[in-house]
């Protein structure tokens, strides 16, 4: 930004960063334990920003950490965005999702270690990959490529059998995470109403380069 710029925009650039390096600090320290006990002198040492200035963002460390996970699932929901634009088959898109979970868990294991110890809280939060995944199951009940009738409850399932997926990456490294991922998309789509064949060839389908 010039050196010219109003001091305010300076200020506003200097929370959000500030802001941003506590939000970044309880990600780092829930992707680590997933605990929440941590004090905000430890919070605050780790952001490298003042303790007072943890009460200029955030009323208390249970605000910090729900705005951490928040910002872990948007991260995650954007990246999937960059992977699967371009696909229309919404069951490709469900399954895509899967495969790609098991492979970040190699290659962002930070943001999924967030996922793995707090995600079970914001399977229907509204932000995050829940309102994607309402999206892409409202679109295959429309277009017919989804036989079930409550797209909500089946939010419930896929975020379920995601977290146990990511725990899977983690608890059992020596698996091979791609072929647990498939398979396990094509059950979910067999659940869903594809048929089994199909559910097959869609969970095997060349996957996009990770970035």
């Amino acid at each position: 930004m010039p050196s010219s710029a109003p001091p305010r925009n300076r200020f506003e650039r200097r929370r959000a960063e500030t802001r941003q390096a506590l939000v970044r600090a309880a990600r780092q320290i829930l992707a680590e334990t997933g605990d929440t006990s941590a004090s905000i002198q430890l919070i605050a040492e780790r952001a490298d920003v003042g303790f007072g200035s943890f009460y200029n963002h955030f009323e208390s460390k249970t605000e910090l950490f729900d705005a951490a996970v928040r910002d872990a699932l948007e991260e995650l929901g954007q990246a999937f965005d960059e992977q699967l634009r371009g696909v229309d088959d919404p069951a490709e898109l469900v399954a895509t999702g899967f495969r790609l979970s098991a492979r970040l868990a190699d290659s962002r294991p930070e943001l999924m270690q967030v996922l793995r110890h707090r995600g079970l809280g914001y399977i229907h939060s509204e932000s995050g990959l829940a309102p994607r995944a309402v999206r892409d199951l409202e679109a295959g009940i429309a277009s017919g490529r989804f036989a079930i009738a409550d797209p909500t409850v089946a939010v419930t399932a896929l975020g379920g059998s995601l977290l146990a997926l990511v725990e899977l990456r983690f608890a059992r490294p020596e698996l091979d995470g791609d072929e647990a991922a498939s398979n396990l998309a094509e059950m979910l789509l067999c659940m869903l109403g594809v048929p089994p064949e199909d559910a097959r060839d869609v969970a095997r389908r060349p996957l996009p380069d990770l970035d």
